[in-house]
């Protein structure tokens, strides 16, 4: 079955050009112009993706990202205006899995849409030989089987495809130094600007969750002038 992107903006032409678009390319697309009709959409079948305008009447999408967390929660790529660095930086802090600034390049949202749902987990392969699947970090645990963090109590905690896949490449470059090229290609779509700063965003996201001290980060570490480590010890 083709994949459901749910496309949520007030504006009608862009709206129908999107999932026109998107339709020829052989995406599966519902619309919505607003929170209340998201929430309709959302209620009557689970889409794989949300195409979310943040500068919306009424509810903005800001507040509508923060409802859609959980692990059943869709993918959500993010729509701001040209230039709205603030709101980009809090959706990602939110978790947000990318954005694209209007106007929107067509060509460019599609790579952007096939990306982020690449990082969905595939099955592992009959008979293919265990593999470690658990590892701490911090005052968690991630089973990468289940793409789950859970806590020191037992429950899971919120977490976004894009921070499982930073976690995930993480845990399988135990003590190696990483630096933003390595973490761009190990977790994030080739596509990205190097000098996003959404890789510190999503760290820093990371730290408040595992990290006892977030300000004082011990388990993945900062090594200045060159990029992160992931040191259990």
């Amino acid at each position: 079955m083709s994949d459901h992107v749910l496309i949520c903006d007030d504006e009608p032409d862009l709206r129908e050009m999107l999932a026109e678009y998107l339709g020829k390319r052989g995406f599966r697309t519902t619309m919505a112009c607003d929170a209340p009709s998201l929430r309709d959409a959302l209620a009557a079948g689970r889409p794989d993706l949300i195409l979310l305008d943040i500068n919306m009447p009424g509810e903005d999408g800001l507040s509508v990202l923060r409802s859609l967390q959980g692990p059943e929660a869709p993918m959500v790529i993010m729509l701001t205006a040209a230039g709205e660095t603030v709101d980009k930086v809090v959706g990602l802090e939110m978790g947000a899995d990318d954005y694209l600034s209007k106007p929107v390049d067509l060509r460019e949202l599609a790579s952007r849409i096939k990306a982020v749902l690449r990082r969905r987990i595939a099955p592992a392969a009959e008979g293919e030989a265990p593999e470690r699947t658990r590892f701490r970090f911090g005052k968690a645990w991630l089973d990468l089987d289940a793409a789950k963090l859970i806590g020191e109590d037992g429950a899971e905690m919120p977490l976004t495809s894009m921070e499982f896949d930073l976690l995930k490449l993480f845990a399988r470059n135990r003590g190696r130094v990483l630096n933003r090229d390595q973490i761009l290609e190990g977790a994030h779509d080739r596509s990205w600007d190097p000098f996003d700063r959404s890789i510190d965003i999503r760290i820093s996201r990371l730290r408040k969750k595992i990290e006892a001290n977030p300000s004082k980060p011990e388990v993945i570490r900062t090594v200045r002038g060159v990029g992160y480590i992931y040191d259990p010890r």
